[in-house]
C-alpha cells in the first residue's frame, strides 16, 4: 500500500494484483495508511487510488464463506466518513461491488473516462452489504439504485456522473485531477460531507413504487431472495437514518448469504471461470487474430451470429449465394437493431455503428482474407462438407474454419478441408446475438492454436465458452435428448404436456419443453427423423406423440396447433392431444396412471444427471461444472439452482442413483453411469 504526500495530500495507492480485490491484506493495509494520514500533520486531505490503472474490482469472493479477519469494509467507510480531512476516491479501471462501496465512503469521487462502476452482487445471490444500498440510494435515488443493484450492470463514468454517483470525470491525468479536487475540498468554503450530512435529495417514493417493482418482477425473482432484499434495503434508505439503515442492510445481507441461491450462484461464478480453462493446452500457445469474420448462411442463426460479432466492433461478412436470402437477412437485422434501440438496450449510435460493421457477399472469393469463417447453414452433413471444401479453397492457411452444427460429426466435416487442424465447432444458441453460451467442439485433429483462438474469440464477443469433445450431441444436446425422452415417456404413461411443462416451470425453467418445441416448430425434427429412417417401433422410441401431431398437420404455434392449441401466441391445453395420447398408450400396452409434479421433476432431472455423468466419464465434458454452465446459459436451467450437476450434489448423489437404478429395472435406456455409481457409493462429489 503506497503512501506519498503531494501538495499536502496523502496519496494512498492500492497495489494488490491482479485486480486489487478487497481482501483482508488490502483492507488492513488501507486502514493503516488512513490512520497514518490522519495523524500526519503535513496532510490536509487524502486520495485513495489504485495502482496500474485499477481501483478495486470488488471483494474477495473466497471470503464470503468465511469469517472476516482484520479491518472490515464497514470499519474503512466509517473511518473515512468521520475523517475531518476530506477523502477523495480516484477511480480508474473497475470500481465494482465492495470497490464501489469503498468509494462511497469517501467525501467525493472522481473517475477516469474509461472507468466502469457497478453493483454486481445480485449475480452472486447477495446484495451490496458494505453500505452500498444505503449510501448509494442517498446519492442517486431509488430509481437509479434499483436499476444498478438489481441488474448488476456496469456503467461508464459519464453515466455515473449524470446520476451523481461520482462528482467529476477527470480531464487528463486522474491522480493530478484527484489532488486538485482535494485542494478545492480543503478551501475555507468547503466542508467534508458524510452520508448523514448529505441531505437526501429524493423524497420518499410512494409505496406503490416498491410494490410495483416487486409485483412486476415476481416471476423473474422466483427462487431467490436477493432482489426482494435489495428493494427492501433501498426503501429503508429513504426512511431510516444511516446507522439504522446499515443495520437493516446487514440483516438483509445475512439472509441472502444463508439462502440456497447464494451457494448456487457462487458455484456458477467459479464454474464460468473454470470453463474458460482448457485442459492440456500449454500457456505458451497464443490465439490467432479474429479481426474479420465471415458467416456463411444468411438464415436466422447466421443473422444472429453476424450481430453478435458486429456488436463488439468486429467486421462481419454475411455470405449467402442466394440474393433473396441476403435481402431478407438485412431486413431482419435492421428490425432487430431498431427493436434494441426502442427498448433501450442500445443507443441509436451504437446500433448504427454495429450495423455498419456488417456487409454482405454472394461469392466465396469475398471472404478469403477473413481470419475466421463460421458456417451457419442447414443442419445437413453433405451441405456442410460442400461448404467446408469451398472454404478450404479460398481461406488463408491460418484462418480458422468453424461450424455452427448442434450435433453433427466435426471430424466428418473437417475431412472435407484437407486441413482438419484448423476446424472447430462453434455451437451458438438462438438467438445468437443474445444467448451467452458458446459450445466449442474439439475434433480429433483440431490444433491447440485453433482451440485457443476459438476460446479467445468467444470471450471477445461476450460469450461464455464451454469446451466439448466431438461426440453425438456434444454436451448440451446430448443431455437435452435424455430430458426430452423422459418427458415424452411420461406423457405416454399418464401425464400430459401441460402438466409436464407446469412442473418444469415451477422447478424454475422459464418455459416448458412442449411449449418450447411448439415455438420452434415440430416439423423440422419430424422430417429429420423420417429422412433418417429412424425405426419408430423400437422399444426406446419416444417421439410417437410428436410424429402423430405432425401427421395431423399440427406443427406448433405457426399452424395454430401442436402440443397446445393457439390463438395468436396464447397457448391452451388441447383435449384432442389427450385423446391422441390415450390411443398411443393403448397401442403400446401402457396402463396410464397419474403423476405428481415432484415425480415428473425428479425423473427428468435424474435422466439429465445420469446422462451428464456418462458425458463426464467419456471425456465429452472436462468437468461437471462445465455442464452446469452450459445448462444455465444455453438451456434455461434456473441459475438459483446452480445447474443440474450442482443440483444433484445438493440432493445427494445417493438419492439420484437410487432413482436411476429404480428406473433401470424398468427400462434398459436407464443404464446407470459407472461414475455416478462409484461416487454415490463413496459419498463423494463430482471430480474437479
Amino acid at each position: 500500500m503506497g503512501y506519498v504526500v503531494e501538495r499536502s495530500t496523502a496519496i494512498l495507492t492500492i497495489d494488490f494484483p491482479p485486480v486489487n480485490a478487497l481482501g483482508a491484506p488490502v483492507r488492513d493495509g488501507l486502514m493503516a495508511r488512513l490512520k497514518q494520514a490522519a495523524a500526519d500533520d503535513a496532510v490536509t486531505a487524502i486520495v485513495i487510488i489504485g495502482g496500474n490503472g485499477r481501483f478495486v474490482a470488488g471483494a474477495d469472493i473466497r471470503e464470503l464463506q468465511n469469517e472476516l479477519r482484520g479491518a472490515t469494509l464497514k470499519d474503512l467507510t466509517a473511518f473515512m466518513e468521520a475523517s475531518p480531512k476530506p477523502v477523495v476516491a480516484a477511480i480508474d479501471g473497475y470500481a465494482l461491488g465492495g470497490g464501489l462501496e469503498l468509494a462511497l465512503g469517501a467525501h467525493a469521487r472522481i473517475a477516469a473516462y474509461g472507468a466502469k462502476l457497478g453493483f454486481p452482487e445480485i449475480n452472486l445471490g447477495i446484495l451490496p452489504g458494505g453500505g452500498g444500498t444505503q449510501r448509494g440510494t442517498r446519492l442517486i435515488g431509488p430509481k437509479h439504485a434499483a436499476d444498478l443493484m438489481l441488474s448488476g450492470r456496469h456503467i461508464g463514468a459519464d453515466e455515473a456522473l449524470a446520476m451523481s454517483l461520482i462528482d467529476e470525470v477527470a480531464d487528463g491525468d486522474l491522480r493530478s485531477a484527484a489532488v486538485e479536487l482535494t485542494q478545492r475540498k480543503t478551501s475555507p468554503a468547503a466542508a467534508p460531507s458524510t452520508a448523514d450530512s448529505r441531505k437526501n435529495r429524493f423524497e420518499e417514493r410512494p409505496k406503490s413504487f416498491f410494490d410495483d417493482l416487486r409485483k412486476s418482477n415476481a416471476i423473474k425473482w422466483r427462487g431467490t431472495i436477493a432482489p426482494l432484499k435489495v428493494s427492501e434495503c433501498i426503501e429503508a434508505a429513504l426512511r431510516l437514518p444511516l446507522e439504522e439503515g446499515l443495520l437493516f442492510e446487514r440483516a438483509a445481507f445475512k439472509a441472502c448469504k444463508e439462502a440456497p441461491a447464494h451457494a448456487a450462484q457462487v458455484h456458477l461464478f467459479f464454474a464460468e471461470r473454470a470453463a474458460a480453462k482448457v485442459s492440456g493446452i500449454d500457456k505458451s500457445v497464443k490465439p490467432r487474430a479474429t479481426d474479420s469474420v465471415a458467416i456463411i448462411g444468411a438464415g436466422t442463426m447466421g443473422c444472429g451470429i453476424a450481430m453478435a460479432v458486429a456488436n463488439t466492433g468486429i467486421a462481419a461478412t454475411l455470405l449467402d449465394v442466394n440474393p433473396a436470402n441476403l435481402s431478407n437477412a438485412i431486413e431482419r437485422i435492421e428490425k432487430l437493431y431498431s427493436a434494441s434501440v426502442s427498448r433501450g438496450s442500445m443507443s441509436a449510435g451504437e446500433a448504427q455503428g454495429a450495423r455498419q460493421k456488417i456487409r454482405t457477399a454472394q461469392e466465396y472469393s469475398a471472404i478469403g482474407s477473413c481470419d475466421l469463417a463460421i458456417e451457419a447453414a442447414f443442419e445437413d452433413l453433405n451441405v456442410k462438407r460442400e461448404i467446408f471444401a469451398r472454404l478450404a479453397e479460398v481461406m488463408m492457411p491460418a484462418s480458422v474454419l468453424a461450424t455452427n452444427t448442434s450435433a453433427l460429426d466435426i471430424d466428418a466435416i473437417a475431412a472435407a478441408t484437407g486441413r482438419p487442424d484448423n476446424v472447430v465447432g462453434l455451437h451458438f444458441f438462438s438467438p445468437a446475438n443474445v444467448m451467452k453460451l458458446l459450445e466449442i467442439v474439439r475434433g480429433a485433429r483440431t490444433s491447440d492454436v485453433t482451440i485457443a483462438t476459438a476460446m479467445a474469440f468467444a470471450r471477445r464477443i461476450g460469450k461464455i465458452p464451454v469446451i466439448a469433445k466431438n461426440a453425438d450431441g456434444f454436451i448440451g444436446n446430448r443431455i437435452l435428448r435424455a430430458y426430452g425422452r423422459e418427458a415424452d415417456f411420461l406423457v405416454e404413461e399418464g401425464a400430459n404436456p401441460s402438466q409436464v411443462d407446469g412442473a418444469l416451470k415451477e422447478f424454475g425453467f422459464p418455459m416448458g419443453l412442449y411449449l418450447m418445441r411448439d415455438m420452434a416448430g415440430l416439423d423440422v425434427g419430424w422430417r429429420s427423423r423420417v429422412a433418417r429412417g429412424i425405426p419408430t417401433d423400437a422399444v426406446d422410441y419416444h417421439a410417437t406423440l410428436w410424429d402423430r401431431l405432425c401427421e395431423l398437420g399440427r406443427f406448433g404455434q405457426k399452424t395454430g396447433a401442436g402440443y397446445y392449441k393457439y390463438e395468436g401466441r396464447a397457448a391452451t391445453p388441447d383435449p384432442e392431444v389427450d385423446e391422441v395420447l390415450k390411443a398411443i398408450s393403448l397401442q403400446k400396452g401402457i396402463v396410464r396412471r397419474s403423476f405428481s409434479d415432484s415425480e415428473i421433476v425428479l425423473r427428468i432431472m435424474c435422466a439429465m444427471v445420469n446422462e451428464g455423468a456418462h458425458v463426464l466419464e467419456e471425456g465429452v465434458a472436462q468437468r461437471a461444472s462445465d455442464i452446469d454452465v452450459a445448462y444455465v446459459h444455453g438451456y434455461g436451467f434456473p441459475k438459483y439452482r446452480g445447474g443440474p450437476m450442482f443440483w444433484a450434489e445438493r440432493e445427494g448423489l445417493g438419492k439420484i442413483l437410487a432413482e436411476v437404478q429404480r428406473q433401470s429395472a424398468r427400462s434398459p435406456r436407464w443404464k446407470p453411469s459407472a461414475l455416478l455409481v462409484r461416487l454415490a457409493q463413496e459419498g463423494a462429489d463430482w471430480p474437479g
